[in-house]
């Protein structure tokens, strides 16, 4: 008699994830790529609501990316 084993093989964690960027003047959103252990991103990036440079916060995690 055979028996099949079930084997769980955890999947490796990405070592970036895509994160949603939101302007803090006009609410313009926009993606961003960031290291998984890294810490949140704070960019200044043309916003094109306003025609100007504006800060950019980290809003949500979107997925896991291979880079």
């Amino acid at each position: 008699m055979v028996h099949a084993t079930v084997v769980n093989l955890a999947k490796k964690k990405s070592k970036f994830i895509m994160v949603q960027i939101v302007s803090s003047v006009s609410g313009h959103k926009a993606n961003a790529i960031r290291p998984r252990m890294g810490e949140k991103v704070e960019v200044l990036k043309y916003d094109p609501i306003i025609s100007d440079m504006a800060v950019y916060f980290e809003g949500k995690k979107i997925h896991s990316c291979k880079h």
